[in-house]
């Protein structure tokens, strides 16, 4: 009698893909969250996956806050349209101009704390119960905390010590009303498998993860694309760099990485010498030590 063996990468495809099918199963109304980075490409080529020969079941949200890389915000419509599924779009900018939050000030301003609000409102008015997301746990330390499923309280916060057990990857995803979940089909996945299923399957990304010469500016340790929202202080200087982007957020907060690998095999070369974490380069990660923990416990991705 023969044996059949999984290669590991489709161990991880099998599982995601039955994590999605049990949102499915005990949620009324899941979206993807999806910010145009490869992680949630990802996740959308699995419930590509998952349900075919029929369309995702779910509509994508992404929390626009109006600083984004162009080449993002154009990957996200043209995918839109391939996949034929609804988009919801919560804007950073209506919450400021509603006055549900107000814009920071200073050298590293940023907006990314700011998603905050203009998601959970619209998953209250789009009255979702889970929302799926792209994170993983070799992100970042707060990441490695996340269940499959992740329970979010009647006011969108996040309680780490408050994480149901998942013995035999059982999902438990009863809720009271108000309540939602988080749910991470990615969790077990590295930075190296994504970037090797990815070549595998030879799934589309934006241009911006492989190295282009691009305008930058050194801060924080990184090089900051230029752009019309960076204010340069004294003694800044932009250079022209061949530079590559490892993660994907804020044109304001995301640095790069000078780079050559302008193909999917040399990224996977070029990551696999890599000996710090992608969100490295992430200006909003800097801020403190627990910066990414207090922000999912407000309600954050």
């Amino acid at each position: 009698m023969s044996k059949y063996f999984l290669n590991y990468l489709d161990e991880l495809e099998s599982e995601a893909i039955y994590i999605l099918r049990e949102v499915w199963a005990q949620f009324e109304n899941p979206v993807i969250l999806f910010s145009g980075g490869k992680d949630s490409i990802l996740v959308t080529h699995l419930a590509k996956k998952a349900f075919y020969p029929a369309k995702i079941p779910f509509a994508l949200m992404h929390v626009d806050t109006g600083h984004n890389f162009p080449e993002t915000i154009k990957f996200r419509d043209d995918l839109i349209k391939e996949l034929g599924v609804k988009l919801i779009v919560g804007s950073v900018q209506e919450s400021i101009d509603n006055g549900r939050v107000s814009e920071e000030k200073g050298k590293n301003a940023t907006r990314n704390a700011l998603q905050i609000t203009t998601l959970l409102d619209a998953i209250e008015e789009n009255k979702i119960d889970c929302a799926i997301g792209g994170g993983r746990r070799d992100e970042e330390k707060a990441r490695a905390k996340e269940r499959f499923f992740s329970h979010r309280n009647d006011f969108g916060e996040w309680d780490p010590k408050n994480q149901r057990p998942e013995l035999w990857n059982l999902l438990n995803g009863k809720h009271f009303e108000g309540e939602h979940f988080r749910a991470f089909p990615i969790s077990n996945w590295t930075e190296m498998d994504v970037w090797n299923y990815i070549k595998r399957e030879n799934i589309q990304i934006p241009s911006l993860y492989f190295a282009h010469e691009r305008e930058v500016v050194w801060r924080n340790n990184s090089w900051i694309p230029t752009s019309e929202f960076l204010n340069l202080e004294e003694g800044e200087e932009i250079h022209k760099k061949k530079i590559r982007f490892r993660t994907l957020g804020d044109i304001t907060i995301t640095g790069g990485i000078e780079s050559d690998a302008d193909t999917l095999g040399k990224i996977v070369e070029e990551v696999s010498a890599m000996r710090k974490t992608e969100r490295g380069d992430r200006s909003d990660d800097k801020r403190s030590e627990t910066a990414m923990e207090d922000r999912k416990k407000q309600g954050y991705f």
